[in-house]
């Protein structure tokens, strides 16, 4: 009954807000307490009492009377956040005033009359915005609301909050920290309250258009927070970054516990890896110089005490923080985390549903991302530790899982930029030579080999059974695959004959003809086998194998078309449309099909994806010891070629591509038709002149050798002893060997990611993209004018 009135009395309070047109006086203390005196329980009740349209009529009719709403939350919160220990009245209060500034805040976002409105100070007084951080950063601390009171002898009439020594109530024990704090379920309700509002304070960025010079000024709200002015910003880096890692959603493994237990971490743990990634995001800058707004926020100020480095004007103390980690023990406490929480999507039981499954793992894999790139020795001791594979395998689950999904477009995005980033170094290709023994319910065809086959089957799957959306990801694919391969010491059968159908199905001629830029996955297949028929070619017998059976594919490109007439003829015909037929695979046991995204399912939409050539670069080859090779015949390739002059793998259709394998196989795939071509592929015809340009650069001397070597003597055995099995020409290929036969081997170029605009801008569509569609409960952006991304449904 009480809950009732209290609800009564609010929306008789924002009525009354709403239809007056005179403004009412801020000192009418009886009239703005009815906002935060009322026990509302639920921050659901908040949205339902005020509706979006009130918000808008409030700020377009009264903007007098949101502006007076604003300051006194405000005003209230900072009241309360003085003192060490909080009345309950006090907390109810708090409470009320953070739902409901989190209510309102994005409808002053989407105005642009409103931009600075937080942020302009008035007769020397302190920024609105700059008082409510300062009151919701001490909140974070005060013992008893959102921590556990390790101290008993505080005097509530003489201490402050800023006497306290917020490093003493860190949150949870981890980096930094060792004791571990007793789980309060109301400190953690308290917390997510306080860090969900902090969210939407920085949420400033997705009003914003999706252009790069509209994001050039850094958000004023971060910047303040992660500045040194925040006199608690190391234990607040530190409790986000514990409270995530050592979060465990099985606990002690009792089946069904989630249903009998209500789990208080779980929407804490989230929202404090939404705010991490936020925190964690670099300013984007078009000439590297630092925009007048990080000096309008942090000048006149103190150094930082507890900072070792020098304090500047645009440092972004929680990205120092994440770059000064280096205790191996900080890293294996981080990397276990990730580990746990990654796998728990994966886990199998008995019992179906027993298990809890968190659903941020979206935010996880962001968060991943910007550990290995903001700290080097992080992302180097994954490399050399052998939990890599324990990230390798989830981000493949995901991938594979996600592809008939038109909703998770981004999280394929995600995981194929971060094994982009480790395939950059060695460390991953040769922890890829591990046996894969796990049964991870994967679809994909059954096999028995290392990660490296499971990494090349999974990519096959996403190539040839996903959309023409992918198709900006076919050169990211395989330039993982190309930075990978001189280390994959075997491949297994089912592998090695997926990747020769990579190069079938792109060889093709009409694929080859259809646009200016195939051609170019062609070089990076080439490259891949290059590498493992030079540097790996003892244990690669099955690919070996494989590519003496379909030795036509580089008899054709050999003899690829370069008479105009024969050029105009195969461009001008129309492919021939398949009928859609799903291939007939023994998928892994327990495996589930992807399914496509259920009806009504909201998307948001990405930022154009980033080429691969601007996201890479090269490294430096590795020396080739010319002793390897005894021949004179030198290969006069220009290696450099793809990545000097090849232009980007075009977004436009492939086509109806006939992707069978050759006769004898029951198998076919198909890469599903795109979009139509843009007017300028339309306008393009392919000439004899750039048909014979790129392909007298095709890298193809190595394996026509092989071919010239092994073919008489495959043949020779077959018809000497009648072989009708395969086994006996593999054990022969295993035995052989080629040392002084091929041309000298070519310098290993890895592709390296590297920082650009286009990454930067990708990356903040797609976080704010996530962040925004795992915050429809309570919906505290939904139906307000974001323009940084659209809202679709499926």
């Amino acid at each position: 009954m009480g809950n009732s009135d209290s609800k009564l009395n609010f929306r008789k309070a924002i009525v009354q807000l709403t239809s007056k047109n005179q403004s009412i006086d801020s000192n009418d203390q009886q009239f703005w307490s009815q906002f935060w005196t009322g026990n509302i329980p639920n921050i659901n009740d908040i949205y339902t009492l005020i509706p979006s349209y009130e918000i808008r009529a409030l700020r377009e009719e009264a903007p007098t009377n949101l502006a007076s709403l604003c300051s006194k939350l405000v005003e209230k919160i900072q009241q309360s956040s003085d003192g060490v220990f909080l009345t309950e009245k006090n907390q109810i209060s708090i409470l009320n005033c953070v739902r409901l500034l989190t209510r309102i805040i994005p409808y002053i976002f989407e105005d642009v009359e409103w931009k600075d409105f937080f942020w302009s100070e008035q007769n020397g007084q302190p920024s609105l915005g700059q008082v409510l951080l300062d009151s919701l950063i001490n909140l974070l601390f005060v013992p008893e609301f959102t921590v556990h009171a390790n101290k008993k002898n505080f005097n509530s009439d003489e201490d402050k909050i800023k006497t306290i020594d917020s490093c003493e109530y860190i949150w949870e024990a981890g980096v930094g920290f060792s004791h571990s704090p007793p789980q309060n379920y109301a400190h953690d309700f308290n917390r997510t309250e306080i860090l969900k509002l902090l969210l939407t304070c920085f949420s400033e960025f997705i009003y914003h258009s999706p252009i790069i010079e509209c994001h050039v000024q850094p958000n004023l709200w971060i910047t303040y927070f992660t500045s040194f002015k925040n006199q608690h910003a190391l234990p607040i880096f530190t409790s986000l970054l514990n409270i995530i890692f050592s979060y465990d959603p099985i606990g002690y493994g009792l089946p069904y516990n989630y249903l009998m237990f209500t789990d208080s971490r779980e929407s804490l743990v989230e929202v404090a890896c939404q705010l991490l990634c936020v925190l964690l995001e670099t300013n984007i800058s078009l000439n590297g110089e630092h925009s007048e707004f990080d000096e309008k926020v942090q000048n006149n100020g103190d150094d930082d005490p507890h900072l070792s480095s020098p304090s500047s004007t645009n440092t972004n103390l929680f990205i120092s923080y994440i770059s000064r980690i280096h205790r191996d023990e900080d890293f294996s406490f981080i990397l276990k985390g990730f580990c746990r929480l990654l796998n728990n999507p994966m886990i199998q039981t008995f019992l179906p549903g027993s298990c809890k499954k968190i659903s941020f793992f979206q935010e996880l894999l962001i968060l991943f991302w910007k550990f290995c790139d903001l700290n080097k020795k992080f992302m180097y001791f994954v490399l050399k530790s052998s939990e890599i594979l324990e990230i390798l395998v989830p981000i493949l689950y995901f991938l594979v899982d996600a592809r008939a999904d038109t909703s998770k477009i981004g999280l394929i995005h995600i995981g194929v930029f971060i094994l982009l980033l480790l395939s950059g170094e060695r460390n991953l290709g040769v922890r890829l030579n591990k046996p894969y023994i796990s049964r991870v319910p994967m679809d994909i065809p059954v096999f028995s080999g290392t990660h490296a086959d499971l990494l090349i089957i999974a990519f096959h799957k996403l190539i040839t059974s996903t959309n023409h959306r992918l198709q900006p990801l076919y050169d990211c694919l395989l330039t993982i695959i190309v930075n990978v391969s001189p280390y994959i010491k075997s491949l297994c059968m089912v592998s090695s004959t997926k990747l020769i159908h990579l190069l079938e199905a792109f060889s093709n001629v009409s694929f080859l003809l259809a646009n200016s830029n195939n051609y170019y996955l062609v070089f990076f297949l080439l490259e891949i086998l290059n590498n493992m028929i030079q540097y790996q070619f003892d244990g690669n017998f099955n690919l070996v194998y494989t590519i003496i059976r379909k030795r036509h594919i580089f008899f054709n490109l050999l003899n690829l078309p370069i008479d105009q007439e024969q050029i105009d003829q195969v461009h001008g015909k129309q492919t021939n449309k398949m009928k859609e037929k799903e291939p007939n695979l023994n998928s892994m046991e327990g495996a589930i099909p992807a399914k496509e995204a259920e009806p009504g399912t909201l998307k948001t939409t990405l930022a154009e994806t980033p080429s691969v050539l601007n996201m890479t670069e090269k490294t430096q080859p590795i020396p080739v010891d010319p002793k390897n090779s005894t021949t004179k015949d030198e290969d006069n390739l220009n290696y450099n070629f793809l990545m000097d002059n090849a232009p980007v793998v075009s977004t436009s259709t492939i086509g109806d591509l006939d992707l069978n394998r050759s006769s004898g196989s029951d198998m076919s795939y198909r890469l599903d038709k795109g979009q139509s071509p843009g007017k300028s592929d339309q306008q393009w015809r392919p000439s004899c002149e750039w048909v014979s340009n790129w392909k007298a650069k095709l890298p193809l001397q190595t394996i026509l050798r092989l071919l010239q070597v092994l073919v008489p003597q495959v043949e020779k055995i077959c018809i000497d002893k009648g072989l009708t099995d395969e086994s006996e020409i593999l054990r022969f290929l295993q035995n052989g060997t080629l040392v002084g036969l091929l041309p000298v081997p070519h310098p290993i170029l890895i592709r390296k990611y590297q920082p650009n605009l286009g990454t930067l801008m990708w990356f903040r569509t797609y976080m704010w993209g996530v962040i925004y569609l795992r915050n429809l409960d309570p919906p505290i952006w939904y139906d307000t004018d974001v323009k940084l991304f659209e809202i679709q449904r499926v």
